[in-house]
């Protein structure tokens, strides 16, 4: 992790931030914070323009089709998600469920505010040379090999 550069996270359960906080300390992190709740919550706090990367790695697939409105990607999402990013900054989308690849692939590629930035199949099938695996990616609980999006706020 760059020293200069500020993390911020958001968690909504319990073990999941007693997790994060445990290898924040464990490593001596200085420059991340960490936020208990619903990442769009967090995100209706933050000022436009105020971040220059958003990932959003492995979020809860709500496989069930019935429970696909509670996915964290729905076009509310991207138009917070822009909002936020400064032009040319990036947002990347990590899944092991096809349909909320083609689910969040469909949402962000609607909006004029982003541009899909692959250009061959290697670019979603290889995780991108900066990629820290999750804990959730360890666990291969999805139906496919992971997905990597990766989107330009234009």
């Amino acid at each position: 992790m760059h020293p200069d550069v500020l993390f911020i996270g958001a968690e909504p359960f319990v073990n999941g931030v007693a997790s994060a906080l445990r290898h924040i300390e464990a490593s001596a992190l200085s420059n991340v914070r960490l936020h208990m709740g619903d990442a769009r919550d967090l995100m209706a706090l933050l000022p436009p323009a105020s971040l220059d990367r958003l990932f959003l790695l492995f979020p809860d697939p709500w496989p069930k089709a019935r429970h696909h409105k509670r996915r964290l990607v729905q076009n509310a999402f991207v138009l917070e998600a822009a909002r936020l990013l400064k032009p040319g900054g990036g947002l990347r989308f990590a899944t092991d469920w096809a349909d909320y690849a083609d689910q969040a692939l469909e949402r962000f590629v609607a909006s004029p505010d982003f541009r899909w930035t692959g250009q061959a199949c290697g670019d979603w099938k290889t995780p991108p040379v900066d990629h820290i695996t999750t804990r959730y990616e360890d666990k291969r609980l999805g139906d496919c090999a992971p997905v990597w999006l990766e989107f330009m706020r234009v």
